[in-house]
This record gives C-alpha cells, sequence and structure tokens, in this order.
C-alpha cells in the first residue's frame, strides 16, 4: 500500500531533525507550510524556547493581494527582522521535510535578503 505525503514528509523530517539542532547562537529556523499559510521559528534547541516567530497570518502580510509564493518572501524578510532584533545573525535550516522549493525556497530568500546566514 502507498505511504501517504503526510507520513512520507514525517519520516524525511524526523531524518532532518537527526542532524540538525539549534543553539542559543546559532538557532534552528523551522518551517511549516499549511496549505494556504506558511510560519516560521527561531527555535533554540538547547533550552528548548522558541526565541522568535513570524508567518503569513498577520495582518500587513495576509492583506496584501499576493501570491503564496510572494507571501512566503515576505514571511522571510520578517523572521529575519525578528532575528536581528534578538541580536542573531546565523541560523540552521529546517525545511520540516518540504522539498526546497516553492515557498520554501522563497522564505529562505527572503531570509537571506533580510540579512541572515545559513
Amino acid at each position: 500500500m502507498a505511504k501517504s505525503k503526510v507520513s512520507r514528509r514525517n519520516k524525511i523530517r524526523k531524518r532532518i531533525r537527526g542532524v540538525v539542532t539549534g543553539t542559543a547562537a546559532r538557532p534552528r529556523l523551522s518551517v511549516y507550510r499549511s496549505n494556504k499559510d506558511i510560519y516560521v521559528q527561531l527555535i533554540d534547541d538547547t533550552a528548548g524556547v522558541t526565541l522568535a516567530s513570524a508567518s503569513s497570518r498577520v495582518a500587513e502580510i495576509s492583506d496584501a493581494k499576493e501570491t503564496k509564493v510572494a507571501k512566503a518572501a515576505m514571511v522571510g524578510k520578517k523572521i529575519a527582522e525578528l532575528a536581528k532584533a534578538a541580536g542573531i545573525n546565523s541560523v540552521v535550516f529546517d525545511r520540516g521535510g518540504y522539498l526546497y522549493h516553492g515557498r520554501v525556497k522563497s522564505l529562505a530568500d527572503g531570509a537571506r535578503e533580510g540579512g541572515l546566514e545559513f
């Protein structure tokens, strides 16, 4: 029987999380992508805390008449701005089992434009 997309993504996600961990100096940039929105968090795995988060559900991004890919880039710039305010310059990218393509790639490019290094 064929596996579902969700179980395939979770298998890839667990494999990635075996390698990628965030620290206070270099937190993990974790991506979650729903059908409509995209969410991102900066996570310090050693302390188990979220340092900053952004999503396409905030008013300034959700009200924009843009495509989902363009909104993902805006979210990337927003998380970079929040990271700079928290004194974070470099992160470890966790794509969450999603292909590095489309919205996930757009978010990463937006974060790099905002000044984050990964």
